[in-house]
């Protein structure tokens, strides 16, 4: 019975640390929660630094007009360029790159600092769960606005009229339309819903599989299997440090993607 009980116990605090927290500050306006909870924080601290960083990585830019690049503004500069020319060009191709990189970047740097902030054990001081990307209203958020970026890239790209057109590839005989269409309105729905659960997904998945691995130091209350699951959440800290590079790429580059098959159809 106390074996079981523990599981429980051990299960209610796997939930609360990949949790949003209970609002921190309450708010209401017109009737909607706009209450401030510990997600909310993180990712206003993740939208400042990615500002302050622009703001100081950009200063000689906008005071030099032929300045050159050193420490920070290197770094900046090797980040920008590789959104531009490994990321945006070869999907948006090099004619719209650079309208579309501002917000392909935005989205790369924005998602990696909230990653990395959910990395900092600073912030298992406030309850609640570990990062703002794991949480599904703020991951949707993100795939919403590729969503509205998709609809706008390929509306300027062929006008409205021609984007909605091109769901349907040319010469394909009209009764096929009956199918072709519902399929591509879905996918239209699918795409985003699938950057939704992707990011909040494994981002989540690592928290629950390190709090998972130190459940036993609790259950067993034994100084070996205590130093094993210390091991293995060391080994499993440096994995999501390459976890939360790898989905701000994969989110950024399925943007991009599907950015891409707006304005280029015919790919």
């Amino acid at each position: 019975m106390e074996a079981i009980e523990h599981s429980e116990n051990i299960g209610a605090i796997i939930l609360h640390h990949v949790s949003n927290s209970e609002p921190l500050v309450p708010l209401h306006l017109f009737g909607l929660d706009i209450s401030i909870s510990k997600h909310v924080i993180m990712l206003w601290l993740a939208g400042a630094l990615v500002a302050t960083a622009f703001l100081l990585g950009t200063r000689r830019y906008r005071r030099e007009e032929q300045p050159i690049p050193s420490g920070f503004s290197n770094f900046l500069e090797l980040v920008v360029d590789f959104v531009h020319n490994q990321i945006v060009v070869p999907n948006v191709g090099r004619q719209y790159a650079s309208f579309w990189s501002p917000v392909i970047l935005a989205f790369f740097t924005l998602i990696l600092t909230a990653n990395f902030l959910g990395l900092i054990p600073f912030f298992d001081l406030i309850p609640g769960g570990g990062t703002a990307t794991s949480n599904i209203i703020v991951t949707g958020s993100l795939a919403f606005i590729t969503f509205m970026a998709v609809i706008v890239a390929g509306s300027l790209a062929h006008g409205v009229i021609g984007y909605w057109r091109n769901l349907a590839p040319r010469g394909v005989p009209w009764p096929v339309l009956f199918i072709l269409v519902p399929i591509e309105l879905l996918g239209m729905i699918v795409r985003p819903f699938a950057l939704t659960m992707r990011l909040a997904a494994n981002m989540t998945a690592g928290h629950i599989a390190m709090l998972a691995i130190l459940a036993p130091i609790f259950l067993m209350a034994n100084a070996w299997i205590g130093i094993g699951s210390v091991v293995l959440n060391v080994g499993i800290n440096f994995l999501e440090i390459i976890v939360a590079l790898v989905q701000a790429y994969v989110f950024t580059l399925l943007s991009s993607v599907f950015v891409g098959a707006a304005i280029n159809p015919e790919h």
